[in-house]
């Protein structure tokens, strides 16, 4: 009977191993479909827009609106252009700051919308209009953090193998104690 409790207990141990570790007993490798990524909780609102001439990327960070231009042939970026947005409650001229890096001050904030923007490019010899919608709707912060079925199925699993094991460690405990106070009353007797 002895040998029978051990080796119930070791394999109880060794059964909720993979639980403790985080309930995945694979190397991280699987032959399925690919999962795919979650969308990263900082991204903020963006549009882009492309001509055969220019290529664009637009971005609200904060209470900025700063426009990325570049050459659509060679991606190198354009300096020293005139580059004005007109559109959701905008008619300016943004000012460059890094090389193909143009910003422009959002006074009041946009609202959640879908605003279309008109771009309009001057490089030099090449002059340009580009059209973009920015979507600042949806914004990643939004989101509710939920956990899945599989979260709690293995909380409720190591759970109930903690709870076993504590129980049948209290048992032996309290049988050993007992056997130990029984052996004593019989040297004493």
């Amino acid at each position: 009977m002895k040998h029978v409790k051990k080796t119930f207990l070791v394999t109880l141990v060794a059964l909720s191993l993979p639980v403790w570790a985080g309930g995945d007993s694979s190397d991280g490798h699987s032959h399925g479909a690919p999962v795919p990524l979650p969308v990263s909780q900082g991204v903020t609102p963006r549009a882009t827009a492309a001509t055969e001439e220019f290529e664009i990327v637009i971005s609200l960070e904060g209470k900025k609106m700063v426009v990325h231009v570049d050459r659509f042939a060679s991606n190198e970026p354009v300096i020293q252009a005139k580059v004005e947005i007109e559109g959701a409650r905008l008619k300016s001229v943004a000012s460059e700051t890094t090389p193909g890096t143009y910003v422009l001050d959002v006074a009041p904030p946009l609202p959640p919308a879908k605003h279309p923007l008109t771009i309009s490019v001057e490089a030099g010899d090449s002059v340009d209009l580009l059209t973009a919608t920015l979507d600042t709707s949806v914004s990643a912060t939004n989101e509710v953090h939920a956990h899945g079925w599989s979260e709690w199925v293995v909380l409720g699993i190591s759970g109930a193998l903690l709870l076993v094991t504590g129980i049948l460690f209290a048992a032996r405990c309290h049988k050993r104690a007992k056997k130990g106070f029984d052996d004593a009353q019989d040297r004493i007797a």
